[in-house]
């Protein structure tokens, strides 16, 4: 027979005048520090006594209730309310919700209070932050959630930026998969995807502190303390669209900068200032970089150059300052420690002193105009000017004993132009075009004739016939007509790498197509020598055809190149221009066009990358005087992106990607035929001159063709 359950049966719960509550000498709460009388009584003036007293009915001698009841369970709250009646808030008859336990029961009072405290359970911080941000949802600002709360502003900003963790974290750290030091680590950065990235690598490692996750976060952003960012300002940064990550759980030495291109472009402007402002002292070069390698002025002389003697004015004030230095230290020589203001009033004395040290130093004209000068930063991110250094090819210029006796001063000194260099490239007026449009850089054309040499690779490899006749025509040629340079087709047949080539390249159509069908083949053909003979022997013609062109296809070289002047490496000027011309043929031949090929001009391949002069060129000739007309007010940046967007559907191909017609001139898009003859270099290849270096032209030409 089963045995019944036991019932238990509830206190009851009335509404007690509070001057028949006193409490309980039982109560086990008796320290007093850390625990807020005031705070709980401004609580219950807000938000009203949201837990009932537990008390228990007084008795006297005889056991009878003498109708006061002591409160054991609630101290606090009981301390709080007695406040509220002396501050005449609280009337002292005001019914008070209580629970009344019996005053016979067999647990003592004792255990009623300890348990009362001892089994509160704290709020999990993740319910303190959802609560936070609903509340901020319904209207609350920070501070007046921090004022319900009696809490920091910080500590609740710091449970709001949970908010940046991932749902995934948050989760994790709720099933105790992660501490509260972790998840906060996590805050630094706002990037979802990178911190469970971070999370997946370090969960199983034995090296996941916080301070190591956030190092990992913070891998690719520069610190504010970093001397680019000192030299910058973080508040201008921030002014230029820059992102801060800061860190509000500890000290964070200002912060991280999360845009390090911008960070950069910022400095190399401020730099490139300054440089000019010393370019107008007639100096012959300036050489600009954040920060000059150890050794970099070995085999320059340096000037010695005169100091700037000191005004009347300056000299007095310096001797002021001195005694005003000397009379403090004397006044506080017994002091074991300096009043604040004592101390920074000599911080100011001595950084005031140490500039009349460091005297500007004035040069003679004569060797102004054959020296230069460093700008640079130095380590605590102020700017660095280091003048007077003469190169050896200069020293030709110098008058004899010019420095040395320090020659007449001419009556009428020419202040030439310095030549500036930045990162060791010369820097030049963005969009300076006031004598026409400049050739394109020679890195871009680089990248767009490596899509051209891809897209052609492409096209012969579904074109066998063509492949044939190609590698036929190739064989002909070195056999009978050794004079022949080598043309667009190396047939050892030698892959050709791209020397330089854009991000999107590997993710175009024709790079796709060239990948699987490697991949399709690579399958198939034998790794052994004699087997592979067999194997092709076998073969019908149709399939050695079509190995065949995947073969010749990999040596297509259509890239563009600096001729080489000089014999023995590169390639002459002839031979460009008939590799060239070849790959034109070719393109006709396999019927290959560029836009249907994949090539659209964007941001990246083209528009960002070259002169407003250039974007609204490529507008006008692909959608029409009048959508250049929209844009040519607009800045550069602007410019490209809405240039992108006109150019999306026109078919419009710079000039590397049009196939030549007949007469050496670019077709168009839409006019490019199968005219089936060689043809000269065109117009844009030929000019003279550089055109100015681009926000994404980072190397050197010499970088690009290292491989030659």
């Amino acid at each position: 027979m089963a045995t019944a359950v036991q019932k238990i049966t509830l206190s009851s719960a009335r509404d007690i005048p509070f001057n028949k509550l006193v409490l309980s000498q039982s109560n086990v709460r008796r320290v007093k520090a850390g625990v807020s009388i005031e705070q709980m009584a401004e609580s219950i003036t807000r938000h009203g006594l949201i837990q009932s007293l537990h008390v228990r009915p007084v008795l006297d001698g005889d056991g009878n209730e003498t109708g006061m009841f002591e409160v054991p369970a609630g101290g606090r709250r009981y301390r709080a309310l007695e406040l509220l009646v002396k501050q005449k808030r609280l009337v002292k008859n005001a019914p008070v919700p209580c629970v009344i336990g019996d005053a016979n029961s067999d647990i003592l009072i004792d255990e009623v209070s300890l348990v009362e405290n001892m089994e509160r359970a704290p709020l999990h911080p993740l319910d303190q932050y959802r609560a936070f941000q609903a509340m901020r949802d319904k209207g609350m600002t920070e501070e007046a959630i921090a004022a319900a709360f009696f809490v920091s502003v910080t500590v609740v900003k710091q449970r709001l930026r949970l908010t940046s963790v991932s749902p995934t974290l948050l989760e994790i750290y709720a099933e105790d998969g992660m501490t509260l030091e972790q998840l906060m680590a996590f805050t630094v950065s706002p990037d979802h995807a990178r911190q469970e990235q971070v999370w997946d690598a370090i969960k199983d490692s034995w090296q996941k502190e916080p301070y190591h996750i956030r190092r990992m976060l913070t891998e690719t952003a520069v610190r504010a303390s970093d001397k680019r960012a000192v030299f910058v300002g973080v508040d201008a940064y921030e002014a230029a669209g820059g992102i801060m990550l800061r860190d509000l759980f500890q000290s964070d030495d200002g912060g991280w900068l999360q845009d390090p291109v911008l960070l950069d472009r910022m400095v190399a402007e401020k730099l490139k200032t300054a440089a000019d402002q010393v370019a107008e002292e007639g100096w012959k070069w300036i050489e600009v970089a954040v920060s000059f390698p150890y050794g970099h002025d070995h085999g320059l002389r340096e000037l010695s150059g005169n100091t700037v003697d000191l005004t009347d004015e300056e000299r007095a004030t310096r001797e002021a300052l001195r005694e005003e230095y000397d009379r403090i230290e004397a006044e506080y020589s017994e002091a074991d420690e300096l009043p604040d203001e004592i101390d920074q009033r000599l911080g100011e004395i001595e950084q005031a002193l140490e500039a009349f040290e460091n005297r500007p130093v004035s040069y003679d004209p004569a060797v102004i105009a054959i020296a230069g000068a460093f700008v640079s930063l130095d380590a605590d991110g102020s700017l660095s000017i280091d003048r007077g250094y003469v190169r050896a090819e200069d020293e030709s210029q110098a008058e004899p004993d010019a420095e040395a006796s320090g020659g007449d001063q001419p009556d009428t000194p020419t202040v030439q132009r310095a030549v500036i260099t930045i990162g060791g490239k010369p820097a030049e007026p963005e969009d300076d075009e006031e004598d026409g449009i400049k050739p394109l850089p020679e890195r871009l054309v680089i990248e767009l004739t490596a899509h051209r040499t891809l897209a052609l690779r492409n096209a012969l490899a579904e074109n066998p016939h063509v492949a044939m006749t190609l590698l036929l025509h190739k064989l002909l040629s070195d056999t009978f007509i050794h004079t022949n340079p080598t043309g667009c087709l190396e047939a050892n047949v030698r892959h050709i790498f791209f020397s330089a080539q854009s991000e999107e390249l590997k993710d175009s159509p024709s790079a796709q197509a060239v990948n699987d069908r490697h991949e399709r083949w690579g399958d198939h053909v034998p790794a052994d020598d004699r087997a592979l003979w067999e194997w092709l022997t076998h073969l019908d013609d149709g399939t050695r055809m079509e190995l065949l062109a995947l073969c010749v296809s990999y040596g297509v070289n259509a890239l563009f190149e600096r001729p080489n002047p000089y014999s023995g490496s590169g390639v002459s000027q002839h031979g460009l221009d008939v590799r060239l011309a070849q790959a034109d043929r070719l393109a006709r031949a396999t019927g290959m066009d560029m836009v249907a090929a994949g090539w659209k001009p964007t941001v990246g391949n083209y528009l960002g990358r070259v002169t407003k002069l250039r974007i609204l060129e490529a507008v006008r000739e692909g959608a029409g005087e009048r959508a250049a007309q929209l844009i040519d007010h607009m800045k550069k940046g602007d410019m490209a992106k809405e240039a992108e967007r006109l150019l999306a559907e026109t078919n419009w191909l710079p000039e590397p990607l049009r196939l030549a017609s007949l007469d050496g001139d670019q077709l168009e898009p839409d006019d490019q035929a199968d005219t089936g003859e060689d043809t000269a270099l065109p117009d844009f290849l030929t000019e003279d001159g550089e055109d100015e270096d681009t926000a994404d032209d980072e190397d050197e030409f010499q970088h690009a063709v290292a491989a030659e």
